[in-house]
């Protein structure tokens, strides 16, 4: 599998902008490695994050996201959905190890539309 690294912790499904919340709540941005995918395909990702710590990421894809919707949660932390295209995700506090959660979101790109899982491997530092 081919991945390209992201700078500012971008799982990509389609939103060209991101909400973020106001910065004395804000998580930071996760470093993220994940390859870029058309709609009906389940692409994965790697994300790092500190123990008991938060951050954000936004879901990305060819084309726009119409929805989405956590569909699977994560075992050793807490997953949020701040919309359609921006998750939070936060480390149990005092775990240092793996999680894994996923993202089903549905949307429409230039060359395919339909539904993809995005499964995120999680490592807490």
């Amino acid at each position: 599998m081919r991945l390209s690294k992201l700078a500012a912790c971008t799982l990509i499904v389609g939103a060209t902008g991101s909400m973020s919340a106001p910065s004395a709540l804000a998580a930071s941005d996760c470093p993220i490695l994940v390859e870029l995918a058309d709609w009906g395909e389940n692409p994965t990702g790697d994300v790092s994050v500190a123990s008991g710590q938060s951050c954000q990421f936004s879901i990305k894809m060819r084309g726009t996201v119409s929805s989405s919707e956590i569909q699977q949660k994560p075992a050793r932390g807490k997953l949020k959905k701040l919309n359609a295209t921006t998750y939070e995700y936060k480390a149990k506090a005092r775990y240092k190890g793996s999680d894994t959660f996923a993202i089903k979101a549905t949307g429409q790109g230039p060359t395919a539309s339909g539904t993809s899982v995005i499964t995120v491997h999680a490592t807490i530092k």
